[in-house]
């Protein structure tokens, strides 16, 4: 099982494609509060289309609540300022991928507490970041990869 967690999430659309991925490939979508928006801002609804009936998605009013509810097993929190690749995390089995806010990302207390659990995406030294949507799908993805890709099709209907 894939879970996907975005802690303070502040842009709607951002959270609805987020959602959009987590339909199509089967992960829960966690959120944290404060959000930036209301679960029923039409921005959130419609980056999501017509997939909100596919979405596990579940709002905790804070981390402790999150933490006390599912603990912290196989969590990786993705950072630009972790000290290694994506790649070089073990997403093998059930694992839990952690994202900040758009603005802050997560906050100092939480990746220093799980240090060796924090994985950035390589980019470029000028570049400051990545846009979260886009941050979830490379990662989602990459655990998805090292986990056979579990119950989704991997062909589609074309004709060989």
């Amino acid at each position: 099982m894939l879970d996907i967690v975005l802690v303070e999430p502040e842009i709607p659309h951002n959270t609805g494609a987020i959602a959009r991925t987590c339909a199509a490939s089967g992960a829960r979508l966690h959120l944290i509060r404060p959000l930036g928006f209301e679960i029923s801002d039409k921005h959130l609804k419609r980056c999501g289309l017509d997939y909100w009936y596919l979405v596990d998605i579940r709002i905790y009013d804070n981390l402790s609540e999150f933490f006390e509810k599912n603990g912290d097993n196989n969590i990786y929190l993705a950072t630009t300022k972790a000290p290694k690749a994506y790649h070089q995390a073990d997403m093998s089995g059930d694992v839990t991928l952690m994202f900040g806010k758009e603005t802050a990302g997560l906050p100092e207390w939480l990746r220093e507490k799980y240090r060796d659990r924090c994985i950035r995406i390589p980019m470029i030294d000028e570049a400051r970041s990545l846009n979260l949507s886009n941050s979830v799908a490379i990662l989602a993805y990459e655990a998805l990869r090292q986990q056979g890709f579990p119950g989704l099709l991997e062909r589609g209907s074309m004709a060989e």
